[in-house]
């Protein structure tokens, strides 16, 4: 594929129109329409700012080789454009912690605690995705309230590529597994912690079960109906494992035989889920009828939104961990410094600010055998 036609498909992937490809880069339309033609090439400086808008590194367009198609598995999908944009992000925001991983000698794949179901995905039900639930908990020490935790391990311990960007809906989030970054999340930024908690719980699911049911699906880019709801099964048993939620459950209620919002409030509190996910819980737990639940969730919708409330925060769309490698390989003079301000997402002059507030000979601890 030449440099024009990998262009072209570039921009086709991600429904732009020319236009708008010129309005990003500042490139006339005549010089586009020429470079995807193969009337001429694209000089250097061009072409990075072609690769800039399409999310592709300028490898892509130099290489002969062909990259491989990459599945993101959306819990519910955006709308287009939108969705292809996104895809493309999470993509090499993945393949750049990769590349600084290489370049730092800070290579690992994913540790996860694969699922290893061998029979017909069609028998795997939510008795499996349970014990599968009660199995990553004890694996990753996750202890008896995960939520607080598994963000955390996953990043450090499991090398898993956790990204945070803003998007509608609200209620969605994706996951993606390749060979050559490992694992990688996308959560959404406008969310607050405890919604992205469930969310982040969901997508591991995906991704331990992901050769069990990929191909099960008649749209690889989305979950099927039964395969979300065992993801939404393992997330809540991950989250809130019953005997403890039993616990937290009983201590609210006391001596009462019911338990009101603010019990349900301190409850959600402990765990770090919404009042949804432990009415839920509780749904499954205690037998309650579903009706019973959602009629309750409806009176109290209005009093939940001062949960939304009270943990709003804005996470940093990349990782610490990717963002640490960045400096460390730009210090070490392994990238420039524009390479270090796109890969941690501020201006070169932001770049060179952090580097002139370094002191050039850093305090070192001295460490020998004893």
């Amino acid at each position: 594929m030449s440099i024009g036609e990998r262009l072209r498909e570039s921009r086709e992937s991600l429904k732009l129109k020319l236009e708008e490809v010129s309005q990003k880069t500042g490139l006339g339309l005549s010089s586009l329409s020429e470079f995807e033609n193969g009337r001429r090439e694209p000089r250097l400086g061009q072409l990075k700012k072609l690769s800039e808008a399409y999310h592709r590194p300028m490898a892509y367009y130099l290489d002969d080789h062909e990259l491989p198609a990459d599945t993101v598995l959306w819990r519910q999908r955006p709308a287009s454009p939108a969705v292809e944009t996104l895809q493309a992000r999470l993509i090499e925001l993945a393949d750049q912690y990769r590349t600084l991983e290489l370049l730092c000698d800070q290579t690992s794949l994913p540790h996860l605690p694969w699922e290893m179901f061998e029979a017909d995905a069609s028998r795997y039900g939510y008795v499996q995705a349970g014990q599968l639930a009660r199995r990553v908990r004890n694996d990753l020490g996750l202890g008896e309230r995960p939520g607080q935790t598994l963000l955390r391990v996953l990043e450090e311990v499991c090398n898993v590529k956790i990204f945070h960007l803003e998007f509608e809906p609200a209620g969605c989030a994706a996951c993606t597994l390749a060979d050559r970054f490992g694992a990688a999340i996308l959560l959404n930024a406008r969310n607050v912690r405890w919604r992205r908690n469930f969310d982040l719980a969901h997508e591991l699911f995906h991704l331990l079960t992901w050769k069990i049911f990929l191909h099960q699906r008649d749209d690889s880019s989305m979950a099927s109906p039964l395969e979300e709801k065992l993801a939404t099964c393992f997330a809540r048993n991950l989250l809130m494992p019953e005997e403890v939620f039993r616990g937290a459950v009983d201590t609210q209620r006391g001596s009462a035989s019911s338990l009101g919002f603010d019990g349900l409030f301190e409850v959600a509190r402990e765990f770090d889920v919404s009042v949804d996910a432990v009415l839920w819980q509780m749904s499954f737990i205690y037998q309650i009828p579903t009706e019973e639940i959602r009629s309750y969730l409806d009176r109290i919708r209005g009093r939940i939104g001062f949960w939304d409330q009270r943990d709003s925060d804005t996470p940093s769309e990349r990782p610490l961990r990717f963002l640490a490698l960045a400096r460390r390989a730009f210090r070490k003079g392994l990238v420039s410094t524009g390479s270090y301000a796109e890969y941690a997402g501020i201006s070169r002059r932001d770049a060179m600010k952090q580097i002139d507030q370094d002191t050039e000979d850093d305090a070192q601890i001295q460490v020998t055998h004893s």
